[in-house]
C-alpha cells in the first residue's frame, strides 16, 4: 500500500468511527430540520433534450415485456430468453428498478416512492445511461428522470465501440450526498453508499426479468466516470450558496448484456475521449438554495474512498468465493408475479407483534440472502465479506435468540474464532444442510426484545418483527487492501437489504432497511472488540401493520399517445 492509500485508509478508519452512533450520543447531525425546505428530490438538466419512455401501463398485456413480468418471482434465477433491447425494454428496466411506483398522501403531505428504497426517502442516488446503437435513441449519454419517466440526452455523440456488433448500452450510478447529509449529517455516506447497493441490486433484478446480464466494470475509477458523465463540467451545475451541496459524486459504471455473456469491458480512455468530442446539453437543477449546515468530513471520506483506474479484466462475480447450492422455495407459498413484488415492495413501517414467522419460510428467507452465480449476487465484481447476525424474535419450531448465518465470505474467518470463544455455537435445528445457520445463544423473548429495542435506536419495529438482521464485515482487512473497498462493503450490504426486501414481499411479507443503531453495543452483544468487524447495516422482516390512513395513487398519469422516441418539446 502506497503512502497515499495508508492516508486514505486511515481518512476511513477515522470516519467509521467519528460517524458511529453511541447510546451517550448520535452522530453528528443537524439540530433542527425544515421539512419545507427539504432538498429537492428529483434533478433535472434544464435545456437538454427530452425523450419519454414508454410506461409499463401502455405496453400491450400480450407483449414480451409483459409476459416477462408475469412470470414468478422466483423463477429469475432460472436462464430465459433475452428481450432485444430497445426504446420499450430500456424504460421497462428503469421503471422496475428506478422508477416511481406509487404516490402516497396523508392529510396535506404526499410523496413518492420508488422501486428502490432509500434511507430516510431521500434518494441520493442519480442514474445516467450510455447508449450506442439502440432504436429510437440518438447515441449518447442519457440522465434518468424518473419524475417524468424520461431520459435527458447530456451529450450526443458515439461512445465508446461495443467491441463487438450490436448495441451496447451502459448504466451509471451517481450520488447526491447532500440529499442525506442534509437529514443524518455525517453518517449520510454510509447511507448513501447503502442506496446505491440497493439501485444496483434493483437494476440486477430488473435486468433478469428481461434475461439480460449486468456487470460491474470495477476497472474504470471515479474521475474517469466522473469525465464521461460530466460531472467534472462546473459550468453544468449551478453552484447555489454552496457548490458541495450540488455536486454528483461519480459511483459505479454497470453493463448490460443480452447474448448470454458479460458485454466487453468497458474501455477509460474511450470513455474519457467521448467526453471530450461529444456535443453536451442541459444545466442541473438546484438541489437546495439554501442549507443551513456543513459537514464537511463527508467530502473528506468520498474524496478517500474513489477509485483508481484498475488493470482491465474479467469480473470476479461475487459468488466466487461461495455457490450456494439447494431448494429456493420448499414451503409451498404461493407463487407472486415477479413485476407485482418488484413494483409493490414498500417499507415496513409497523409490524404484527403477534405475528410468528413459518420456520420453512424462514430458511428460504435466508437461503436467499446466500451469494450465487445468479441476480442479484453477480452484479457486484468483488468477493463476498458480509456475514448476517440475526435476533430471533418468533419463528416456528425455533428458539428466541442470536444466530449467525455463515455466508462463507472473506469475514468468515475473523468470526468463528471470536464466536467460539464468547459462545458454545451449535447448528439451528431444521436448517437445511446447505444452510450453515448457527445458533450463539437462546434469550429470554423478552429480554431479547428490549434488546433489539435499545440496539436499533430504540426503534419498536427491530422487536416487533420477526426477526433482525445485522450485516457485519471484517472493515480493517478490506480497507487495509484498498480504501475503496470501504464503498464495496456498504454496497453489498445494499444487495442483501434488497434481496431480503423482495424476498420478503415475494412471501407477502415485509422488510424494513434500519441505518440507525448503535454501533458499538452491538459489537459488544457478540464479544466482538477492536475494529475488525463492523456493523454496516441493519433489516428487519416480519407482517405488516397497513395505515388505513395512507392513500395511494397511480405512479404515472396517463400520457397523450406520441410517436416511440420522439423528443419532448
Amino acid at each position: 500500500m502506497s503512502s497515499v492509500e495508508r492516508d486514505a485508509a486511515s481518512v476511513v478508519r477515522h470516519y467509521h468511527e467519528r460517524s458511529k452512533h453511541r447510546l451517550e450520543a448520535y452522530a453528528a447531525g443537524p439540530e433542527t430540520l425544515d421539512w419545507d425546505a427539504q432538498p429537492a428530490p428529483f434533478r433535472r438538466f434544464e435545456g437538454a433534450p427530452v425523450v419519454s419512455l414508454p410506461l409499463l401501463s401502455e405496453l400491450p398485456a400480450d407483449s414480451p415485456i409483459a409476459r416477462a413480468l408475469a412470470a414468478p418471482f422466483d423463477s429469475l434465477g432460472e436462464a430465459r430468453p433475452p428481450i432485444a433491447p430497445s426504446l420499450a425494454s430500456l424504460g421497462a428496466l428503469l421503471q422496475s428498478s428506478l422508477g416511481i411506483t406509487a404516490w402516497k398522501s396523508i392529510g396535506p403531505d404526499r410523496w413518492a416512492v420508488r422501486a428502490n428504497p432509500s434511507s430516510g426517502n431521500l434518494h441520493p442516488v442519480e442514474a445516467y445511461v450510455l447508449v450506442r446503437g439502440v432504436a429510437g435513441l440518438a447515441d449518447g449519454l442519457y440522465h434518468y428522470e424518473p419524475e417524468r419517466h424520461a431520459l435527458e440526452l447530456r451529450a450526443r455523440g458515439a461512445p465508446p465501440p461495443p467491441g463487438r456488433e450490436g448495441p451496447r448500452v451502459d448504466l451509471a450510478l451517481t450520488t447526491v450526498m447532500w440529499r442525506e447529509a442534509w437529514k443524518y449529517g455525517e453518517r449520510a455516506f454510509r447511507y448513501c453508499q447503502l442506496d446505491v447497493g440497493h439501485a444496483m441490486a434493483a437494476l440486477r433484478y430488473a435486468a433478469a426479468l428481461f434475461g439480460w446480464r449486468l456487470a460491474e466494470q470495477a476497472h474504470v475509477g471515479s474521475a474517469t466516470l466522473a469525465t464521461a458523465l460530466g460531472l467534472d463540467r462546473a459550468a453544468d451545475f449551478a453552484a447555489g450558496r454552496r457548490a458541495d451541496t450540488e455536486r454528483e459524486e461519480p459511483e459505479v459504471l454497470l453493463s448490460l448484456s443480452w447474448e448470454g455473456e458479460d458485454a466487453p469491458l468497458a474501455d477509460p480512455e474511450e470513455l474519457a475521449r467521448f467526453a471530450r468530442v461529444a456535443s453536451w446539453h442541459g444545466t442541473a437543477s438546484l438541489i437546495d438554495a439554501r442549507p443551513m449546515y456543513r459537514w464537511p468530513v463527508v467530502t473528506e471520506i468520498a474524496e478517500a474512498t474513489r477509485r483508481p483506474e484498475a488493470e482491465a479484466r474479467a469480473p470476479a462475480s461475487a459468488s466466487a468465493t461461495s455457490d450456494a447450492t439447494g431448494p429456493r422455495r420448499s414451503s409451498g407459498a404461493p407463487r407472486r408475479r415477479a413485476g407485482d413484488v418488484i413494483l409493490e415492495r414498500r417499507s415496513a413501517q409497523r409490524f404484527d407483534a403477534g405475528h410468528v414467522l413459518d420456520r420453512d419460510l424462514f430458511f428460504e428467507l435466508l437461503d436467499a440472502a446466500l451469494p450465487r452465480r445468479a441476480a442479484p449476487w453477480d452484479v457486484l465484481a468483488q468477493p463476498p465479506r458480509v456475514e448476517l447476525v440475526l435476533l430471533v424474535h418468533r419463528v416456528s419450531a425455533l428458539d428466541a435468540g442470536v444466530y449467525w448465518l455463515n455466508r462463507r465470505s472473506a469475514s468468515s474467518e475473523a468470526l468463528v474464532a471470536r464466536f467460539e470463544e464468547r459462545f458454545r455455537p451449535s447448528r439451528a435445528p431444521g436448517a437445511p444442510p446447505h444452510l450453515d445457520l448457527v445458533e450463539l445463544m437462546r434469550v429470554d423473548p423478552r429480554q431479547l426484545a428490549r434488546v433489539a429495542r435499545t440496539v436499533h435506536c430504540h426503534q419498536d419495529i427491530a422487536a416487533t418483527s420477526c426477526f433482525a438482521v445485522g450485516m457485519l464485515a471484517d472493515v480493517a482487512s478490506a480497507v487495509s487492501e484498498a480504501p475503496s473497498a470501504y464503498r464495496d462493503l456498504y454496497r453489498e450490504a445494499g444487495v442483501l437489504g434488497q434481496a431480503l426486501y423482495l424476498e420478503a414481499e415475494s412471501r407477502d411479507l415485509r422488510g424494513t432497511g434500519i441505518g440507525c443503531f448503535f454501533d458499538d453495543p452491538f459489537h459488544e452483544l457478540l464479544g466482538l472488540e477492536g475494529h475488525a468487524c463492523q456493523s454496516l447495516y441493519h433489516f428487519t422482516v416480519g407482517k405488516p401493520k397497513i395505515d388505513p390512513r395512507v392513500e395511494t395513487a397511480p405512479p404515472y398519469a396517463p400520457r397523450p399517445t406520441r410517436l416511440p422516441g420522439a423528443l419532448d418539446e
